[in-house]
């Protein structure tokens, strides 16, 4: 496991530097239409697919149609994203109200992701306060997985391979976690609209199975819903995934000011205009984590000017290719899990 050295640095003054070049360029500046023409292509693309479907009818050409929908939902996820971020309009109400439609369309609370997702912008990977480094079923520290017991210590061992496998169960536990987060939340603490959201849940379920098994007997509907589900989950995964996984980790003491621990902890994909829609921006994750509303549209203009900073300042600046960001991801888990392997091996010599 590679650790971040600490270093005291002066605080801000480099990341004041980068942000008085970035709002120069005009790069946090709103960009509405973009947005207005992205959500609706969205919406008239995932409207025409239901259509698709009711005419198709009870066929097992369906599973192409599951197919669509997992990168449809997935698009309308990234929406939901930038919304979150306050990426569309500079109004909270704006963005809540675009954000609450879409977690209502894909069948996820808003609430439940903007909370979580803030607190990991905030430590992005922090050992012990970024709650994407806290899943049960994965160890991203050598601590982590030597705190696992039982079975999920035989799932760290072998993490790399089960890796894309567990993907396919995110889509549920996605919607499993909403519903949690909906039905235990207290609105005395912080909870935004706890009735809306679980009006928005209730839709959605009601809508999705009357429309699958209407259309579709009960053997069809139930593998459209596996196939749907299992590759939506996939797609998420893959879209956020290479991010972070095998980047350096943050130690609680650690002293690095907000630029470094934002850049050193992230990890941009290259690719071109294929890859900014198929990981809807989130492949700049550099320049997403320095500035989190600057919208979509503008994150490739802002990839340029931040590495030609980080170059200047020798900050390390982590790109690579789709493909070998996924490499570097499997190469991490199983790093993670090898000890634990070793130890396994050592008993049974």
């Amino acid at each position: 496991m590679t650790f971040v050295t600490l270093t005291r640095r002066s605080e801000g003054a480099d990341f004041a530097t980068l942000s008085r070049e970035v709002r120069r360029a005009g790069l946090l500046d709103r960009r509405r239409l973009y947005y207005l023409a992205r959500i609706m292509g969205n919406l008239a693309v995932f409207a025409a697919g239901w259509v698709a479907f009711v005419a198709i009818g009870d066929s097992w050409w369906q599973l192409l149609m599951a197919v669509f929908f997992a990168v449809m939902f997935t698009q309308l996820a990234f929406i939901g994203h930038d919304a979150g971020h306050k990426q569309i309009f500079r109004s909270r109400r704006g963005n809540d109200t675009v954000g609450y439609l879409h977690g209502g369309l894909v069948g996820l609370s808003y609430d439940w992701w903007v909370g979580k997702h803030t607190r990991h912008h905030a430590n992005p990977n922090h050992e012990d306060d970024d709650p994407d480094l806290d899943i049960p079923a994965l160890a991203f520290t050598r601590d982590q997985g030597r705190s696992k017991r039982g079975f999920l210590r035989w799932m760290a061992k072998h993490q790399a391979a089960l890796f894309f496998p567990l993907l396919l169960l995110e889509g549920l536990n996605l919607h499993w976690s909403s519903i949690k987060h909906v039905w235990h939340r207290d609105e005395n603490r912080g909870g935004r609209s706890r009735g809306l959201e679980a009006g928005l849940l209730i839709a959605h379920l009601a809508a999705y199975l009357t429309a699958v098994f209407t259309v579709l007997s009960p053997l069809t509907g139930l593998v459209f819903i596996a196939v749907h589900q299992g590759l939506w989950g996939v797609y998420m995964g893959c879209s956020f995934a290479p991010n972070h996984k095998g980047m350096p980790t943050l130690p609680p003491a650690h002293q690095l000011d907000y630029l470094r621990r934002q850049v050193l902890t992230s990890r941009n994909v290259s690719g071109g205009r294929w890859v900014d829609f198929l990981l809807g921006g989130l492949n700049y994750q550099i320049e997403h984590h320095l500035f989190p509303t600057m919208p979509r549209p503008n994150l490739r203009r802002a990839q340029v000017l931040v590495q030609d900073f980080c170059d200047r300042n020798r900050i390390d600046y982590a790109q690579c290719g789709l493909l070998r960001s996924y490499q570097y991801v499997l190469r991490h888990l199983r790093d993670v899990g090898a000890p634990l392997r070793h130890e396994t091996e050592a008993r049974t010599t």
